[in-house]
């Protein structure tokens, strides 16, 4: 190769380095800013773990003095639920996770027209900075805020007696990452095209619900109508809740944990390619 050649390349790729540092840099930046407002927000990490600690025990309690074991059909109380032996309040704390998941990303699209309202949005996309590194830094920020949430509740999860591995807490933190992404994605198309914090709150409210119901948090899915199977399948949450019951209480799942994972990782790069052309397309007023 002639020394011209090899010099060019050489540069080319020198050059390529410096504007991959500059962008991770900008991603880190917007990364930074998110996580710095979710902690001077105390009050919402507190309602955010609050809320599903309600469902986990007055709805776990509740629910499970009638719960049905699959397996017999009969009403066993606290006693087993199903082959592998755990209570209802177990059985349903994979499904109280993906909620605090659920809640705390797709609402994490709030802050997109927060941003709109007081001018930092504006500043941001005047900035040389592109559109992908913003969405992507905010979608990293929406991650970082629901996977602290999940670890308080998997420290709760110790006292109901479930057991974590080394191996077992990786796969836990993949799939709420891989959750978390999606449904960060999806607030934040939606967030793009609002104007409103009050029409996006109720827009949402028709989003969150039908993904925490149809995901199979409160019961399995084994045993549902055609009708409503179908709607399950198109839920990316029902993969999370699938692949982390499979994981953190060992039950066989509707699909194995490879294809749980498969499946996730495509909502994963199709909502996010999704909310990226969204984000190119909003108005920064």
């Amino acid at each position: 190769m002639p020394k011209g050649a090899l010099w060019n390349d050489m540069l080319n790729m020198k050059i390529n380095n410096i504007n991959l540092e500059k962008e991770l840099g900008k991603l880190y930046a917007i990364w930074l800013r998110e996580f710095k407002v979710f902690l001077r927000e105390k009050s919402r990490l507190v309602a955010s773990t609050f809320t599903p600690l309600l469902w986990l025990f007055v709805i776990g309690t509740g629910f499970g003095s009638v719960a049905t074991n699959p397996s017999t059909n009969h009403v066993m109380g606290h006693a087993e639920w199903g082959a592998a032996g755990v209570g209802y309040q177990q059985f349903i704390f994979p499904g109280i996770v993906s909620m605090s998941i659920i809640f705390s990303s797709v609402f994490f699209g709030s802050y997109i027209i927060w941003d709109r309202k007081f001018d930092f949005l504006k500043s941001v996309m005047v900035a040389p900075v592109s559109r992908s590194t913003i969405f992507i830094g905010k979608t990293f920020g929406g991650m970082t805020t629901s996977l602290l949430q999940a670890a308080i509740l998997l420290a709760i999860g110790l006292a109901l007696g479930i057991h974590y591995t080394p191996v077992s807490l990786m796969l836990i933190v993949v799939i709420i990452l891989f959750l978390s992404f999606t449904l960060t994605s999806l607030g934040l198309a939606i967030g793009s095209y609002m104007e409103s914090l009050e029409g996006f709150q109720l827009i949402i409210s028709f989003v969150v619900f039908p993904l925490y119901f149809l995901s199979g948090a409160l019961f399995p899915l084994n045993n549902i109508p055609l009708w409503l199977s179908i709607l399950t399948t198109i839920d990316p949450a029902t993969y999370a809740v699938d692949a982390l019951r499979s994981t953190m209480l060992g039950i066989a799942g509707e699909n194995p944990f490879l294809a749980d994972t498969g499946i996730l990782f495509m909502f994963v790069m199709g909502i996010g390619t999704i909310g990226m052309l969204s984000f190119r397309k909003m108005k920064a007023v």
